[in-house]
């Protein structure tokens, strides 16, 4: 929820952190590693015995940080992060990679809200975004979106099982601004924790997402299989940036 002075500060934060590390050249051939190279993924903090953590991506690869990272991030199991990283090694030891962490933010993490039947529309809002990016990886909903900004609220973003659908795979996104002027257009990213949803069971189904958009509403179909792990849809280029003016 992003109501409060907290969780405004880790919204921006996370877009702030996108941008900035943005600002370098990434390398993305795997021909060779070496400590100049970088990758900057969105990725999911697994937790194991001992405090320990390991990274995992959302094509199902897993990473092991050998270096630059400490448990004093504080950041907890299931937690997506947006990771900049250098690979060291190949496979070892059941890890895809061995890296090193080059720097870590955290992305606003969710599961699906609850129902609150005809007061929805005042606690969720129906205020208007836009869909720049939504796809599925390691059983989230990503959402890459675009809203009006003021500066005087914090805005709450939100999935929804859809009412308007009998379709058990039908969600809306929501997005409540509490009047807040709408001066600037800014980027955001949230990540949707999908096991709320009935399982599959080992069928592929379309996954509806409704959202109020400044176009009006649309419906956005993605491919959704709870037993499967989906690839993420690469989205980052050399000229994107999150955190910008929009209008």
């Amino acid at each position: 929820m992003l109501r409060g002075k907290k969780e405004l500060k880790l919204f921006l934060l996370t877009v702030v952190f996108a941008w900035v590390t943005l600002t370098f050249q990434s390398c993305l051939d795997d021909d060779g590693y070496s400590l100049g190279k970088y990758w900057i993924e969105v990725a999911t903090i697994e937790s194991l015995e001992n405090n320990a953590h390991f990274f995992r991506l959302d094509d199902g690869k897993s990473l092991w940080p050998t270096a630059g990272y400490y448990t004093g991030h504080n950041l907890g199991d299931g937690q997506r992060i947006w990771l900049n990283y250098t690979i060291l090694s190949d496979s070892m030891d059941g890890f895809s990679h061995y890296v090193r962490v080059n720097g870590l933010d955290p992305v606003l993490t969710k599961g699906i809200a609850a129902d609150k039947g005809e007061e929805n529309d005042v606690i969720y809002g129906t205020d208007p975004v836009n869909i720049e990016n939504i796809w599925i990886g390691d059983g989230y909903l990503n959402v890459l979106f675009v809203f009006n900004y003021g500066g005087q609220e914090t805005h709450f973003v939100n999935l929804l099982k859809d009412k308007k659908e009998e379709d058990l795979y039908s969600v809306e996104f929501r997005h409540n601004a509490y009047n807040d002027p709408a001066r600037t257009g800014v980027r955001g990213i949230v990540c949707f924790d999908l096991r709320d949803l009935p399982d599959t069971e080992g069928e592929t189904v379309k996954l509806k997402i409704r959202v109020n958009t400044f176009d009006g509403e649309k419906i956005y179909e993605l491919d959704y299989n709870s037993d499967k792990n989906f690839p993420g849809k690469k989205i980052l280029t050399e000229d994107t940036v999150y955190f910008e003016r929009v209008n």
